[in-house]
């Protein structure tokens, strides 16, 4: 994960129902980051996408949390997508404070795309994933085992 780099930063303004009564943003609230952070990115690297039909869900989620968020703070999501393989992908988020760049929470997800009018998982189209590689600037698709490099 070192060598991943963030090309999409969103900037989040904090709601005075984000944070608890211990004075801090209640971890549940992440989560809501993280889903804003997922919509302006695929509005940003694929917007040619019909979301009528087409989806992406999660399939499978989870979040370290780092340090803190308080109610005063400058906050920002981070998204990039570190493998795609045929129906899935996986998505690295991670919150930050835009002013000091410490990490606050970490997020990993596997997503999958859906097909809205059928009611089942798709596979990716080669251009989404050229998109996505694009945008990531680099190769991202899952090596094949005894693929030859």
């Amino acid at each position: 994960m070192e060598d991943l780099i963030f090309h999409h930063t969103l900037p989040i303004q904090l709601r005075f129902n984000d944070v608890d009564k211990f004075g801090h943003v209640n971890n549940t609230v992440y989560f809501s980051f993280y889903d804003l952070g997922k919509t302006e990115y695929f509005a940003s690297v694929c917007p040619h996408v019909d979301w009528e039909k087409d989806g992406i869900v999660v399939v499978h989620i989870e979040a370290d949390f780092v340090s803190q968020i308080f109610a005063a703070d400058h906050i920002a999501v981070q998204t990039a997508v570190s493998e795609i393989g045929t129906k899935s992908f996986h998505l690295i988020q991670r919150v930050i404070d835009t002013l000091s760049g410490e990490v606050k929470c970490l997020c990993r997800s596997v997503m999958v795309t859906y097909d809205l009018e059928k009611h089942e998982s798709k596979p990716l189209t080669e251009e989404w994933i050229e998109a996505i590689c694009a945008y990531e600037g680099k190769d991202v698709r899952k090596k094949k085992v005894g693929a030859t490099p």
